[in-house]
């Protein structure tokens, strides 16, 4: 059966050291938020790190896969950039590859685009009425990534049980263990 022997620490804890462990454990969560915050201004993206969640940028990027993002308005979006965007009613950003450019006589951008592993371009998936994206739309542009070890993401969203037994435990790590 399972041991149970963190709760006779948990226990034995006095008030003081309680209060101390869960003050790390918010020190911890903050000092997370303040580097997502930070990553965010330095990168000039909402989100500056996503993780792909299909296969229709195979070859180029694996489900799993983590990228690194910028959004810099000054840069120009070029054919064959790949970019994380978001359409309008869809929660979830897309990651694909920029497959044309149109640029209107008044300077303004919109682009098309498509994920290299799909048959036809992203059209079907813009909200009705919608043939180009425009640059309000792009979180930002791939810069870099790290191959699979967004895995854990996409586990933690597609088995909940999983997730909340993994930050059961990472929570109780952090109020037991005593350094």
């Amino acid at each position: 059966m399972l041991s149970l022997d963190f709760l006779d620490d948990v226990r034995r804890m006095n008030k003081r050291q309680l209060y101390y462990q869960v003050l790390n454990f918010g020190m911890i969560v903050s000092s997370a938020l303040m580097i997502w915050k930070g990553l965010m201004v330095v990168t000039g993206s909402e989100s500056p790190i996503v993780v792909v969640l299909s296969g229709s940028m195979e070859p180029a990027f694996h489900r799993g896969d983590l990228l690194f993002l910028t959004n810099r308005i000054e840069e120009p979006i070029r054919v064959g950039e790949i970019v994380v965007f978001r359409i309008e009613g869809r929660e979830i950003p897309i990651v694909h590859r920029v497959l044309k450019i149109h640029e209107k006589q008044n300077g303004d951008i919109k682009f098309l685009t498509k994920g290299d592993n799909n048959a036809v371009d992203d059209r079907g998936l813009y909200k009705q009425g919608q043939f180009w994206l425009e640059k309000k739309d792009v979180v930002g542009r791939a810069r870099g990534f790290v191959p699979y070890i967004g895995i854990v993401t996409i586990l933690m969203n597609d088995y909940p049980k999983f997730k909340y037994t993994v930050l059961f435990l990472l929570g109780l790590f952090v109020l037991v263990h005593r350094e």
